[in-house]
């Protein structure tokens, strides 16, 4: 069976079931790589975007000197976020809707573009990362955590097996590592297991000056 297709629509309609239960599910899951990438952030400081930001879980990791606006394509993650804010989140300046194809913000206007556990769920992860990489300073940063397809064995064989539900769960089980190496001026400065028994991958990519 072939891989499905992700669209807009299957995606939210995906994260819309995930949403009440995404903390409890995940968040345990998630918790080293979420640490790790909000921790390489708070490193290079400044204006941080969050792009995937989901329920928010990921935003009292971030250090005091980041000024962090997240976005999301789903309303009902946002939901979550916008509580989590408000209930005294300082350093975030901004929740938006906003589809991670398209980012309706300037050229470099990021000292740092995160982007945890999405790149997997996007209908286009190569438009996805010219993103990213467009709105990133040169010499900032671009972060990724993500899941990434094994090459052999038993998980590869489980995740190929999964492919042609991924509109269902609303990622890609078997996405390959290469589709976030397209950018020129982004150089891979590291690549690291980030929890989960090896399962994600930390990557951080310098942005050229």
């Amino acid at each position: 069976m072939a891989a499905a297709e992700l669209d807009t629509q299957s995606i939210q309609k995906a994260y819309a079931r995930w949403a009440p239960i995404y903390d409890a599910l995940f968040g345990s899951i998630t918790t080293t790589g979420r640490r790790a990438a909000a921790a390489a952030a708070t490193k290079v400081g400044g204006r941080v975007l969050e792009v995937g930001v989901g329920t928010g879980i990921a935003l009292p990791d971030y250090g005091q000197n980041c000024r962090v606006i997240g976005l999301d394509l789903s309303f009902d993650m946002l939901k979550i976020a916008r509580k989590r804010v408000d209930d005294g989140l300082p350093h975030v300046e901004g929740i938006l809707q906003m589809d991670a194809g398209r980012l309706a913000f300037p050229d470099a206007a990021f000292d740092c573009v995160v982007a945890m556990y999405l790149i997997t769920v996007v209908p286009d992860p190569e438009g996805v990362m010219r993103e990213l990489n467009r709105v990133c300073k040169p010499g900032g940063e671009v972060i990724l955590v993500n899941h990434f397809a094994a090459e052999s064995g038993i998980r590869a064989w489980v995740e190929k097996a999964a492919a042609p539900f991924g509109d269902k769960l609303g990622w890609h089980p078997d996405f390959p590592f290469s589709r976030v190496m397209g950018e020129a001026d982004l150089t891979m400065v590291e690549k690291r297991p980030a929890g989960f028994g090896g399962l994600f991958t930390l990557v951080r990519f310098k942005k050229a000056g």
